[in-house]
């Protein structure tokens, strides 16, 4: 199975923050899909952020050569 780079966009809105913090992360994921769920896992892993918490503005698939 091939796997593809996708760069996804978005941003964190928590209470406590004065402004969104902004992503801008690529991910390797067979399908867009995986990609989105390892987002939410990473950025609530790493910034206690719910999935509501969570924009994700663009999702584009990046080439690797």
């Amino acid at each position: 199975m091939m796997s593809k780079v996708f760069r996804i966009k978005g941003e964190i809105m928590k209470k406590h923050f004065f402004e969104p913090l902004t992503f801008n992360q690529l991910i390797k994921a067979a399908k867009e899909e995986h990609a989105v769920e390892r987002i939410y896992a990473e950025m609530g892993s790493r910034h206690r952020a719910k999935r509501t918490e969570v924009k994700i503005e663009s999702i584009s698939e990046e080439q690797v050569e």
